[in-house]
């Protein structure tokens, strides 16, 4: 952080007067109020510039001389130490200015100075130096480093933009309910409507026929219970029985033309109602996507609350500690998320410009929270002299490692399965297999698209089951050529060990126990076949060493056992392994022995396992 003007210009005043203060001859705060300031990063030339004021009001010309010199050898060699370590911390910088100081002293006592220190008062000088440059280097970090509360950033309010939130939140979700009731399919003809089909019917075909008077003005004409069971076999069936033929023919001259006319008329009607239905499922879409938003908005709602009031001497230690390391913190804030855990966020460079360990850092933070901090995956690894922005997460309690295995159908050029492993910032891991119908480039192409639309939305901040409508909401508006994914999802909290197992027409999953192998399974349609779709949502508590196997149907189907599940348990049980690695490889070679060495799918084997920190 940029020092003011008037900070380093009253410091440097107050400088001047540090000089008068001297005991048996020394001066030991001279030496050590300017090393203490330098570290800060104070102007040299400005403090050393009033320190040699008050040396010359203030002190005999031996000891101005003297100590004049101790601060010309102290700041160059604190400058050499930053050089060559990017820092130089607080006890090194005292043991600098103590020896400097000595040295100078015992230099004095050999040229017979006037004035000189007696021996002891020299050592003791020494000493005194060393723990005050320690102990006035962290009082003026404080004072430098300090900020009225009226001008630091404000805390973010329970109440006030959340409730404004909230609110837009339920408007947003009415609105996606009155979309849900205006796009209710209709799968079944009312009698209303098929009285109105008849009427077009009976109004196209008899109003020209010469013979209309004679059938219809029968006293007991049974023509009308004719015409209606047959559009209600036409309905049923999509062709009329043959007795109902034989007995329009009785009763009607046209009887053919009538049937044939009745056949078009519903697929015109069928025809409608399938462009109806394809409005409503587009209504179904903007619902999703509104629900979705409210969902964004609710997730906004809940703030994160910023600490830095409250922990401001908790910062001011982070501050120092990183200020040792040649790190300086341009702007630091402590937030607790709304899952309760802390996250730090900083805006960091390298004092001297050289490239400083993003470690260094971390090692530091810690020893001031006392408490394990992570950096997120994609995060910088150095600081360098430009500045940048980083965050720092709570540790998780376990750590995981991921193996799998696969291999292709016969004759196909690529495999039609994807995976991923994705670390999320919050602190959970998301393992995913979609197997895309089919196999080749072209399920391949399909799969792919679901994963990486998932992992966007789920990047973006997005809860699992979010994501996964608003994934679908865009297979289904895609649509082509009737072309679906199955999407297996398993998200594991690192900080509990909590696994949720999310379903969309995929095959099993098992997680491997000391105790034994349980198995997940499902019965749901892939993604992209409607609208709305049920998520299957199971959950398991995992412990240190338990794995997570995940596999797609492919495996499963070609194993030609009448209860695969089963066989696939004992498969994983009989596997002794802590590698994930291993353990996905001897499963696919043990399922290849089962299919004789032949791949009529395309086959993937994804595993994972945590353990304790």
């Amino acid at each position: 952080m940029r020092k003011t003007n008037a900070k380093q210009m009253i410091l440097g005043i107050l400088g001047s007067f540090v000089c008068g203060a001297g005991v048996m001859g020394c001066y030991p705060l001279v030496p050590a109020y300017f090393a203490a300031l330098y570290l800060e990063r104070v102007s040299g030339l400005l403090l050393m510039g009033f320190m040699y004021i008050g040396m010359i009001f203030f002190m005999p010309l031996t000891a101005a001389v003297k100590y004049g010199v101790v601060l010309l050898v102290t700041a160059g060699a604190i400058r050499l130490v930053e050089w060559v370590q990017e820092g130089c911390p607080a006890f090194l910088a005292g043991i600098l200015a103590a020896v400097s100081t000595l040295i100078l002293s015992f230099c004095g006592s050999l040229l017979e100075w006037r004035e000189q220190p007696e021996a002891a008062a020299v050592f003791l000088e020494a000493v005194f130096v060393f723990g005050a440059v320690i102990l006035l280097n962290r009082l003026l970090h404080r004072l430098m480093e300090y900020q009225p509360a009226e001008i630091m950033v404000e805390e973010k309010s329970e109440r006030g933009n959340g409730e404004k939130l909230m609110n837009y939140a339920e408007s947003f979700q009415g609105l996606s309910h009155i979309f849900y009731n205006m796009s209710q399919k209709k799968n079944r003809y009312t009698a209303e409507e098929l009285g109105q089909i008849q009427n077009e019917l009976t109004g196209k075909m008899c109003a020209s026929c010469e013979s209309c008077a004679i059938c219809w003005e029968r006293d007991a004409t049974p023509l009308y219970g004719i015409i209606s069971g047959m559009i209600s076999s036409i309905w049923h069936v999509g062709t009329p029985a043959e007795e109902q033929e034989r007995e329009l023919s009785r009763y009607c001259l046209r009887s053919k033309d009538m049937v044939e006319e009745a056949v078009h008329v519903f697929e015109r009607v069928n025809l409608n109602r399938a462009w109806y239905n394809r409005l409503l499922e587009n209504r179904q879409v903007i619902a999703e996507q509104l629900d979705a938003m409210a969902y964004i908005m609710k997730d906004c709602a809940r703030e994160e609350k910023i600490l830095d009031r409250q922990e401001r001497g908790m910062l001011a230690e982070i501050r120092y500690r990183a200020k040792e390391h040649g790190i300086t913190v341009e702007n630091i804030h402590l937030i607790e998320t709304a899952e309760g855990r802390l996250k730090l966020e900083a805006a960091l460079k390298s004092r001297m410009g050289g490239c400083i360990s993003m470690k260094t850092f971390v090692a530091a933070a810690e020893r001031a929270m006392n408490k394990k901090m992570r950096l997120p995956a994609d995060s910088k690894t150095f600081i360098s002299k430009e500045v940048a922005e980083f965050a720092l997460y709570e540790d998780t309690l376990y750590r995981n490692v991921q193996g799998i295995a696969r291999i292709k159908k016969d004759g196909a050029q690529i495999s039609g399965d994807n995976f991923s492993f994705l670390e999320l910032e919050r602190g959970e891991l998301v393992l995913g297999i979609s197997d895309g119908m089919g196999s080749g480039s072209t399920a391949c192409k399909e799969s792919e698209m679901v994963l990486d639309l998932l992992e966007r939305f789920l990047e973006a901040g997005f809860s699992v089951e979010t994501a996964t409508r608003m994934m679908n909401s865009a297979m289904v508006m895609r649509g082509d050529n009737d072309l679906y994914s199955t999407v297996d999802l398993c998200k594991i909290n690192l900080y509990t060990g909590m696994a949720e197992f999310y379903k969309i027409g995929a095959a099993a999953a098992f997680i491997k126990r000391e105790q034994g192998v349980e198995c997940i399974a499902s019965s749901s349609l892939p993604v992209g076949v409607e609208t709305q779709f049920e998520i299957e949502k199971q959950q398991r508590q995992l412990g240190n060493g338990d794995f997570v196997v995940m596999v797609t149907d492919g495996v499963l189907e070609h194993l030609g056992a009448s209860k695969p599940e089963e066989t696939m348990q004992e498969m994983i049980e009989s596997i002794q392994t802590n590698n994930p690695g291993i353990l996905a490889k001897r499963i696919m070679e043990r399922v290849m022995l089962f299919t004789g060495g032949k791949a009529e799918d395309d086959m993937t084997v994804l595993t994972a396992c945590i353990w304790e920190k």
